[in-house]
């Protein structure tokens, strides 16, 4: 049995795929129906349509390239069904965009529900900027 740390952390990598290969609809099983969603700006997204059509709206963006996101905790609630997952993030976009880099932390709560794990919120925070 894969331990609940490994299973979001694999979660989570496959999500960066995902979104490496511009695919919000795919996006769609790993995300909770009632996700709130704190973008890099501030922007708060609710609901899973709109989460969705950000994502879809990221990936028309002329030069978008990526967001990754690197795990760098998972704690547990005692409860064992539901983690917050912190790391660090990197949105890349090809010139000639506006910027080349963004960068920051990241926070997402995790639950479990039907033995699989779904991102129920998270928030972005953008630290950095490069060209």
């Amino acid at each position: 049995m894969t331990a609940p740390e490994d299973a979001i952390r694999a979660r989570r990598k496959l999500t960066n795929k995902l979104i490496a290969a511009h695919d919000a609809a795919r996006l769609r099983p790993f995300l909770d129906p009632k996700i709130n969603l704190i973008s890099g700006d501030g922007a708060l997204i609710v609901g899973l349509e709109p989460v969705l059509a950000a994502y879809a709206a990221s990936f028309r963006e002329p030069g978008f390239v990526s967001f990754v996101r690197t795990t760098e905790t998972v704690i547990l609630d005692l409860a064992g069904d539901r983690a917050a997952e912190t790391g660090r993030w990197l949105g890349t976009w090809k010139p000639p965009a506006t910027h080349t880099h963004l960068s920051g932390t990241y926070m997402a709560a995790w639950r479990k529900v039907v033995g699989q794990w779904v991102i129920e919120s998270e928030l972005y925070m953008t630290l950095g900027e490069g060209s």
